[in-house]
C-alpha cells in the first residue's frame, strides 16, 4: 500500500477521492486551508493539515508515493472579476507544490484539470488534441498548469496524469455510512440548483436559453458521476509513467440536456420543479461532450454510473441528508 498526498481534500472532488484511496488501503494525508472546503468532509482516518499550497513543503518527505491535486479557486464568474485570486492560488500554489515534490524526491503527481480549458470548442465531442482555447482566467490557469507539469515532467522525470473533467455530479457514500457531496456556496452547478427547487429552498431553476440547436432547445452537458471519477484518480496513479505526462478527458461521452435533468429531478424527487425561461448567458456553447476514448485506452477506465436517474438519485440522498443536518440548527 501507499503514502498518498490529497490537496484540497476537504472538497467535494477531493474529500471522495481520499476516501476512495483510504478504501483501497493507502494512508492519506489532507491538505487544506478551508476556504471552500469544509472540515466534515475530511475522511476520519485522514491525516488532516489545515493549510494551503504553500505548506506542502512542511508536510511532503520521501515516505509519500504521490500527490492528487485539487486544491484550486474554481467559480469561472468569480474568476472574470479577482484574476488575480487565481493567478497566484492556482498558478504560483502550484509551483510551490511541484518545488516540494522535487525536494521531497515525490515523483508522481495527479492532477484535477478541467474541461473550461477547451472554451468555446469547435467540435463535439472534444477531445485532448483539439485545440485549448479558455475563456476565463480559471480556464486559463489550469491550462497553465497543465504546461507546467509538461516541463516538470520532460526536465525532472515527474510521472503525472491530469484529467480533463466534464460537469461532475453525483454523491458518494463510504462503506462506513460517511456521505460525501457538493455543499459549494454559493452554489452554482446545475443539478443542486434544481435539487434546491424541490427541497423548496429555491423558486424555481432559471433554464437559459430554449432555443438552441438541440433537440429540446436547451444546452446539451456531458454529466460524470463523482464516484467514476474517483475510480480514475486512482487508476492514473497506477499509469503515471516518469518523464510523461498523460492529459485524459473524463466524461461519459453522451449529454444530457438542461430540460432533461429538470424532468429526471422532478421523477426521483416526486417534487414539482419551476422553471423560468432566461435570455443565453453569453459564451454557453450548446453542446459540451467529451470523448473519453483515451482514458479507456491508457487508465482501463470505464464510468460505471453512466445514468442520469442514478447521478442524481444520489444528489438527492445527498441533499436530503445534509438538510437533515441541517434541521437541529434551525430549531435551536
Amino acid at each position: 500500500m501507499a503514502k498518498y498526498l490529497v490537496t484540497g481534500g476537504a472538497g467535494y472532488v477531493g474529500s471522495v477521492v481520499a476516501a476512495h484511496l483510504l478504501e483501497a488501503g493507502h494512508t492519506v494525508t489532507v491538505l487544506d486551508d478551508l476556504d471552500t472546503g469544509f472540515a466534515r468532509a475530511v475522511p476520519g482516518d485522514a491525516e488532516f493539515v489545515d493549510g494551503g499550497l504553500g505548506d506542502a513543503a512542511r508536510v511532503l518527505d520521501s515516505s509519500y508515493d504521490g500527490v492528487l491535486h485539487f486544491a484550486a479557486h474554481s467559480r469561472v464568474g468569480e474568476s472574470v472579476e479577482q484574476p488575480e485570486k487565481y493567478w497566484r492560488n492556482n498558478v504560483g500554489g502550484t509551483v510551490e507544490l511541484l518545488a516540494a515534490m522535487r525536494a521531497a524526491g515525490v515523483r508522481t503527481l495527479v492532477f484535477s484539470s478541467t474541461a473550461a480549458v477547451y472554451g468555446e470548442p469547435e467540435r463535439t465531442p472534444i477531445t485532448e488534441t483539439d485545440p485549448a482555447a479558455p475563456t476565463s482566467p480559471y480556464g486559463a490557469s489550469k491550462l497553465a498548469v497543465d504546461h507546467m507539469i509538461g516541463g516538470e515532467c520532460r526536465a525532472h522525470g515527474l510521472a503525472a496524469v491530469s484529467l480533463r473533467y466534464f460537469n461532475v455530479a453525483g454523491a458518494y457514500f463510504a462503506a462506513d455510512g460517511t456521505a460525501y457531496g457538493e455543499r459549494h456556496d454559493p452554489e452554482s452547478h446545475l443539478i443542486p440548483l434544481v435539487l434546491q427547487v424541490a427541497q423548496g429552498r429555491r423558486p424555481a431553476i432559471s433554464v437559459y436559453g430554449d432555443d438552441y440547436p438541440t433537440p429540446d432547445g436547451t444546452c446539451v452537458r456531458d454529466y460524470i458521476h463523482v464516484a467514476d471519477l474517483a475510480d480514475a484518480h486512482l487508476l492514473a496513479l497506477d499509469r503515471a509513467a516518469p518523464g510523461e505526462h498523460l492529459v485524459c478527458n473524463l466524461g461519459n461521452g453522451s449529454g444530457f440536456s438542461v430540460r432533461e435533468v429538470v424532468q429526471t429531478v422532478r421523477k426521483v424527487t416526486g417534487h414539482e420543479v419551476t422553471e423560468q425561461v432566461a435570455a443565453r448567458r453569453g459564451g454557453d456553447p450548446a453542446v459540451l461532450v467529451a470523448s473519453a476514448e483515451r482514458a479507456h485506452r491508457e487508465l482501463g477506465w470505464q464510468p460505471r454510473r453512466a445514468g442520469l436517474d442514478e447521478i442524481v438519485s444520489d444528489a438527492w440522498r445527498f441533499a436530503r441528508h445534509t438538510e437533515r443536518q441541517r434541521a437541529p440548527e434551525a430549531t435551536a
